[in-house]
């Protein structure tokens, strides 16, 4: 048996193949405990949920805890196969049914629940992201106020200012303590950090939000990530190749250390030149970097060895 769960925030609509099952539980403690008692009766191949931005963590970690197959996968990569396959409504029901649709066609691998000391990493995480995006906008908001008349204005939006970087300063701090206080993850953040270019909020969302970071393939990892170029063919056609997808948060912190990298390592720096010589434009070989930064780090973390650039290199050669 294949099975689909749609999470909203205050129900949990469960829908199987190939009987076409469909039925619903609450999303709180209780209902959990039914969702999971039900599923342990029946033994399902694979469990499917998409992640909602949280709601979904209670079903899921009751559900690793019993011991079930259960998976997160990405919103967007659903909605995709949903379409593919015509079905253009959206409804709790219907998503149900697409996601377990999606796990008998898909079979989307098992990935590793992270434990309970990585949810607060990856809730320290989103603060922190959060905390970064308001700076931005009262920023924003305070260079579009001009005039005397405006004082007032100006002033708030000072103390707001002063208030979120205080705030950014203490989630920084409350990560590092945190990394600091677990001897694994202190193994691996310095072997992280290691690398030229790679800082601590890198490696930090390294470690809350790419958990599959050295048991992947070279390949899988690219694709996870959403680095992987795709193929845009058709017929005789033949369209340049593109990334997207993939997890975004990993994404935007790797584009920035690929960023650094092209100019504090001489490894990535000697690829990215090598590609600008060739006549790549900037943007496409500094993807392409990104991709490269990722594969060094998979191998680093699945051979649990430092830096060394006679490895990146070979890394790359082979790669």
């Amino acid at each position: 048996m294949l099975v689909g769960v749609d999470v909203a925030k205050a129900e949990l609509v469960v829908g199987t193949r190939p009987a076409a099952e469909r039925w619903v539980v609450a999303n709180d403690e209780r209902g959990v405990r039914t969702l999971v008692e039900r599923l342990a009766r029946d033994a399902p191949e694979l469990i499917v949920l998409e992640a909602t931005g949280g709601y979904e963590l209670l079903a899921v970690a009751a559900l690793a805890a019993a011991g079930l197959p259960v998976v997160v996968v990405n919103p967007r990569q659903v909605r995709d196969f949903a379409r593919a396959t015509g079905q253009l409504a959206k409804t709790d029901r219907i998503d149900a049914d697409i996601l377990a649709l999606f796990a008998e066609r898909v079979r989307p691998d098992v990935r590793p629940l992270r434990d309970e000391a990585a949810h607060e990493l990856d809730a320290l995480l989103g603060r922190r992201r959060q905390l970064l995006d308001m700076l931005q906008a009262e920023r924003n908001r305070l260079g579009q106020v001009f005039g005397k008349g405006h004082a007032r204005v100006k002033k708030s939006l000072k103390a707001h200012i002063s208030y979120l970087e205080r705030e950014l300063r203490i989630a920084d701090a409350d990560l590092g303590t945190m990394v600091r206080q677990s001897p694994a993850w202190r193994e691996q953040d310095e072997l992280l950090r290691s690398v030229p270019g790679v800082g601590p909020v890198m490696s930090r969302t390294l470690l809350a939000d790419l958990p599959e970071l050295g048991r992947l393939s070279r390949r899988e990892i690219a694709k996870l990530v959403g680095v992987a170029p795709l193929s845009r063919d058709s017929g005789t056609l033949r369209g340049r190749r593109f990334v997207q997808g993939g997890r975004a948060s990993v994404r935007a912190v790797l584009y920035m250390a690929a960023l650094v990298a092209t100019k504090r390592n001489a490894v990535i720096k000697a690829f990215y030149q090598r590609l600008l010589a060739a006549g790549k434009p900037k943007k496409l070989a500094l993807v392409a970097c990104m991709r490269k930064l990722l594969t060094i780090l998979n191998t680093m973390v699945r051979l649990r060895q430092r830096w060394n650039a006679d490895i990146a290199v070979l890394t790359l050669q082979t790669a």
